[in-house]
């Protein structure tokens, strides 16, 4: 995968794709990056990229010009083009997982009160929020979705790691445990340290499903459970959230 990074402020950016598991991936050749700073396609000696908003009001606009030749220069037309922006569709896991599958993605970085509405219309594809509240810097949001979206591309992360994480299966991770097996006077869970398989795979699976009603039951709306899951999660709502038969 490709990836088009268009932004005012550059070293926000470059140093996501320099470090962790991210760098691993551009040495791999599983992804490559170019960061565009559209004030370098201004043509005035100030190098504007922001204006006043038309119908009055608070703050800045970006300009429409600088942007639209700067995405004009890496083809943005042929490719598929992403606005972080707290009014477009909440993110989440399955969009995602579709984004993943792109060969080229383009981000545009917003700043002030937004971009002009007219390199919206005519360059965007995906209009995406991460979450309901507003931050200043687009960097920050599409940083946020660049690394959901890389991580899921094949090898860049293993297929196991994958496969138990937080809605991957429509539920929350169970909790995580490493050594000391003993710290702050709590233990492991007996079952982690048995070695059974079967017992290990039942407690995560009852643990998933706790989280999920736990910190966020309206997750549990859309789940496709089976009828097993099902089961755990009404024993689940008869203890009030614990069940001491999955511990």
């Amino acid at each position: 995968m490709h990836i088009d990074i268009l932004t005012l402020f550059p070293d926000m950016v470059e140093s996501f794709f320099r470090n962790s598991i991210m760098s691993k991936a551009v040495e791999k050749g599983l992804i490559s990056y170019s960061i565009i700073n559209w004030r370098d396609f201004t043509t005035d000696r100030h190098h504007t990229c922001d204006d006043v908003p038309y119908g009055g009001g608070a703050g800045m606009v970006i300009k429409p010009e600088p942007l639209s030749k700067a995405l004009e220069s890496i083809g943005a037309r042929e490719k598929r083009v992403i606005y972080a922006t707290p009014s477009g569709r909440l993110f989440n896991q399955e969009m995602a997982l579709e984004l993943s599958k792109e060969q080229n993605l383009v981000f545009i970085c917003g700043h002030y009160e937004g971009i002009d509405q007219r390199i919206i219309d005519e360059y965007v594809d995906d209009e995406i929020s991460i979450g309901d509240y507003v931050i200043s810097s687009g960097e920050n949001s599409s940083v946020v979705i660049i690394d959901a979206i890389y991580r899921l591309i094949d090898g860049v992360i293993s297929s196991e790691s994958l496969e138990d994480e937080s809605f991957t299966g429509e539920l929350l991770e169970y909790p995580q445990y490493t050594r000391p097996e003993r710290y702050c006077n709590k233990s492991v869970p007996e079952v982690l340290l048995s070695g059974h398989h079967d017992r290990i795979a039942t407690w995560r699976d009852f643990r998933r499903l706790e989280k999920t009603m736990l910190s966020r039951p309206e997750v549990l709306d859309s789940a496709s459970l089976d009828t097993a899951s099902r089961r755990k999660l009404i024993e689940l709502l008869d203890n009030k959230g614990t069940c001491q038969k999955w511990t």
